[in-house]
């Protein structure tokens, strides 16, 4: 325990897909429609090779090994098992990279990070949701060429800290005077949730503040936000619209809103915005850096 909270370290090692080579992707999901929605846009992608669909993880099961996928795409709510039990099962026995295709519902969201953090890489919502099925295809296809670029996604098993010392990081101001020490940028996509958790997890509590801005859709950051800050020795929220942006707190970008930090006299505060999304990505990582090189 560190602060009153449990602190737990999680760490990521690399999944190689073969540059020239095509990813190969599994798509489990009970509809087919949503099957078919998938293949057919991936399909699309010269760079890319749909190697089946499985209606639940019974059937997927069967064809991870038969098929040797680089990549699956994984619904949460399946019959027979659940996608988050199938999926700790495949990170126990058979780590591959799995993105979850879910439903944008806030009762479901927790559900999602959870997900997360069992090892899978991202997580986008299901048509239905505030996406449109172009956008969802469109997502999915950039996070799979961003797995090809070599970006850290397989999860390491998790210590606690009965069964692990963990030291803070080094170098890391702590003076009460203001701003003295600057501020904290961390941006993430794919991937990132293990990596900031990892990262926040040895910070010291009386961090300068800290804002993050993670590739994720509305209604799953704050659920992100409260998971990290059950177990991180500073506080964690959701970021809100002008609030003082203060030492020891971390403040993660809500989904769909674009994230500044905004200065006012002496103070720091917090800008969120609905501009046009960059890099097709809302909050987007530059939006946020570039407000605090200003």
């Amino acid at each position: 325990p560190h602060g009153g909270k449990a602190r737990r370290m999680s760490a990521t090692a690399p999944v190689a897909i073969a540059p020239g080579s095509r990813s190969r992707v599994l798509i489990v999901d009970d509809s087919a429609i949503v099957r078919k929605m998938l293949a057919d846009a991936l399909r699309g992608a010269a760079d890319m090779e749909v190697v089946g669909g499985a209606p639940d993880p019974f059937v997927a099961r069967d064809m991870i090994l038969q098929h040797k996928p680089d990549v699956i795409t994984l619904d949460l709510e399946m019959p027979r098992m659940d996608g988050l039990t199938f999926l700790r099962r495949l990170m126990e026995h058979h780590p591959l990279p799995v993105i979850i295709i879910s439903s944008l519902t806030q009762s479901g969201s927790r559900l999602t990070i959870e997900a997360l953090q069992a090892g899978a890489v991202d997580v986008i919502p299901k048509p239905g949701g505030p996406y449109s099925v172009g956008q969802v295809t469109d997502k999915l296809i950039a996070c799979i060429r961003g797995l090809r670029r070599g970006v850290t996604v397989r999860p390491a098993p998790v210590a606690s800290a009965t069964s692990a010392s963990v030291e803070p990081v080094g170098g890391v101001g702590t003076s009460t005077n203001g701003y003295a020490n600057g501020f904290i940028g961390i941006g993430a996509s794919t991937g990132g949730t293990q990596a900031i958790e990892g990262l926040l997890t040895r910070m010291p509590a009386d961090c300068p503040p800290i804002a993050i801005v993670q590739h994720m859709p509305a209604d799953f950051t704050k659920a992100f936000a409260n998971r990290l800050n059950e177990f991180c020795p500073m506080t964690v929220v959701e970021a809100t619209q002008g609030e003082v942006m203060k030492r020891g707190v971390a403040y993660v970008a809500p989904g769909d809103s674009h994230m500044q930090v905004a200065v006012q006299g002496l103070r720091c505060r917090v800008h969120l915005a609905q501009t046009a999304p960059v890099q097709h990505q809302r909050p987007a990582v530059d939006v946020l850096f570039h407000s605090m090189t200003r």
